[in-house]
């Protein structure tokens, strides 16, 4: 039997199916929004290359000169009363090169300026992405792929900016070259004019219906790439679980799964866009033969001259080209398009709401009292409630210790008293003040927090603890280190407190990452510490002196703690237990342990043995 194979998620969230494409006109009026600033630069470069297009134009009309200037030489010649003037052939070639040449000069200085404008976006779309992923709730990434999420920022950007790149520029280039090319036609011949204009009406339907049979398809591709990228950073991430599980052969099922829908959309979109390239060219071909077909026969009857037939030739080549280009943006805009509904379907998440902040930590005297007032929360988009009915009341200065069973909100009881979620109903009191009359940043700025999952990133060691205050000074960090006992064992490591971190920060333990995040916690001087499992990773004899260095952290301080071996918080001034949401017993290890009830089985069971 055949594994079933994990769908990817898709940009909303699990379990939906894949969106057909969004509307089209409003993703480009968007992006018409977000290119305003430079929108005096875009007509400069329009102009520029409207310029470059119209001087390029011209030119088959100035060699036509050249060339009948060849054929009254030769008639001259035949008739005994002349030669070829080869100045003046000289002349109008010279002429030609010159023209030619600041052709090309506008040309290149469009793309120039095109480059630094489509940079300065692209940078500016970076970092309005980057600023929008901190002030998103954290509920929204429950629902996505940190895949998805990156794929947005590097790969719907780049597509973004590579379409941006070519498309404006070739579009102008391509109007213009239409319009100057047909009313040069017109010069040399309205008939031959009229037969190929006749052939343009069906190059544009062609190009309307590939673009409106492709554009699901691009939209496609573009998310499928999302879910191989967030596939490979998941397997990434986790490859040593992978490689221990032997999971390798499931990770590379699923990998196959998900790039072959990424390929089959890319192949659906890709054959479709280039269908019009031929179409176009066949269309083209049968116009250009029956120009041909009808020149021969007006040079025969002597109302063209050579050079004019040669020049209308060159136009027809000349006018194909700007339709066969704008053939080739509608690809580049769909792809745009896709990726910049996906950018901007990020770009309008809703956003952390802190409009509604009354007071300032600094106008107000944070002293640590907490309480918890029936609180109730749920998940956002599921139906479960994870915390039913919370009430506690924490004075100034205890050390509370939250214990229970896996599962049972413990975490999720310190993450709303950090509001990294919005409660469903209740309220959290801090010294009497509810949570939501304070801005978030400057709220969190009272907390200090160690968690179970330790985070580190790639630099070195003093710049990791001084993370919890900017403007340490090195003797600061170093006194935060010798508290959190991690000052011993960063002098026996290689170049001691300047070590670099690697990317994964695997060339420290586990056990020596905790530390650091609590010599962290221990430099940004808190009112109020939360302590989730953070001795979980340390081995018995250092935790032992961690705890020396907490109890001393902790006096003053209002201290959460989350511990699953519960004797380390016996000296805690006050446990709640937690079971499905609820506090089912509060007090003392004394006094819990006197009632015989939730807490004194869970406290014992840590001590039973086994039978074998």
């Amino acid at each position: 039997m055949s594994k079933k194979i994990k769908k990817p998620a898709p940009p909303h969230g699990p379990g939906k199916p894949v969106e057909k494409a969004k509307d089209f006109k409003g993703t480009i009026k968007k992006l018409l929004k977000l290119i305003a600033p430079f929108k005096f630069k875009f007509l400069f470069i329009v102009i520029l290359a409207a310029c470059s297009s119209l001087f390029a134009v011209v030119g088959p009309s100035i060699l036509a000169q050249a060339t009948n200037e060849v054929q009254f030489g030769v008639d001259r010649i035949l008739n005994g009363t002349g030669t070829i003037d080869l100045a003046k052939i000289a002349e109008i070639l010279m002429f030609l090169a010159i023209l030619y040449l600041v052709s090309a000069s506008f040309s290149y200085l469009q793309s120039f300026i095109m480059s630094g404008v489509t940079t300065k976006l692209s940078y500016n779309l970076r970092n309005t992405i980057m600023q929008k992923i901190n002030r998103i709730p954290l509920g929204f990434f429950h629902s996505q792929s940190q895949g998805d999420v990156l794929s947005r920022i590097t790969n719907d950007v780049d597509t973004l900016e590579n379409a941006l790149t070519q498309s404006i520029t070739q579009v102008a280039t391509s109007v213009t070259t239409l319009v100057g090319v047909l009313v040069m036609m017109l010069i040399q011949s309205p008939l031959m004019t009229l037969i190929i204009v006749i052939t343009v009406p069906f190059s544009m339907i062609i190009v309307r219906n590939v673009v409106k049979l492709s554009q699901p398809h691009f939209r496609k591709q573009q998310k499928f790439l999302g879910a191989v990228n967030g596939h490979i950073e998941e397997m990434y991430g986790g490859h040593l679980v992978l490689k221990a599980f032997n999971g390798e052969k499931r990770a590379v099922e699923e990998f196959d799964e998900l790039n072959e829908q990424l390929a089959e959309s890319a192949r659906k979109a890709e054959f479709l866009s280039g269908l019009m390239m031929p179409l176009m060219g066949f269309i083209g071909n049968i116009g250009y033969v029956v120009v041909c077909i009808v020149g021969a026969i007006m040079a025969t009857n002597g109302t063209l001259n050579i050079g004019n037939i040669q020049a209308f030739i060159q136009y027809i080549r000349t006018f194909n080209q700007p339709i066969n280009q704008l053939a080739n943006i509608s690809s580049q805009m769909q792809r745009m398009a896709a990726a910049a509904e996906r950018v901007f379907e990020f770009l309008e998440v809703p956003e952390e709401d802190d409009s509604n902040a009354t007071l300032k930590v600094s106008d107000t005297k944070i002293n640590g009292n907490i309480e918890f007032k029936n609180v109730k929360f749920g998940y956002e988009g599921t139906d479960k409630i994870v915390i039913k009915d919370f009430s506690a009341k924490v004075k100034s200065g205890q050390k509370i210790a939250i214990v229970g069973p896996t599962g049972a909100g413990k975490t999720t009881m310190v993450k709303l008293l950090m509001r990294f979620h919005e409660l469903t109903d209740g309220a959290i009191f801090v010294d009497g003040h509810n949570l939501t009359d304070f801005d978030r940043h400057d709220l969190r700025s009272e907390f200090g927090m160690v968690l179970q999952d330790t985070w580190l990133y790639s630099g070195t060691i003093m710049d990791n603890i001084r993370y919890g205050k900017l403007d340490a000074t090195d003797e600061e960090v170093i006194k935060a280190a010798k508290t959190a006992q991690v000052d011993h064992f960063v002098r026996t490591l290689p170049e001691g407190y300047q070590m670099m971190m690697n990317e994964e920060t695997t060339n420290i333990s586990q056990g020596q990452k905790q530390l650091l995040t609590i010599a962290r916690a221990i430099l940004a001087d808190p009112k109020i510490l939360i302590l989730d499992e953070a001795t979980s990773s340390v081995d018995t004899r250092t935790e032992i002196l961690i705890q020396k260095a907490m109890d001393n952290l902790m006096k003053g301080r209002t201290s959460f703690i989350i511990a699953h071996r519960l004797s380390t918080i016996r000296n805690a001034d006050l446990i709640l237990c937690m079971n499905n949401g609820d506090i089912v017993e509060q007090g003392s290890h004394d006094e819990l342990m006197a009632l015989g009830g939730f807490y004194a089985n869970l406290y014992n069971s840590q001590f039973e043995k086994t039978s074998a």
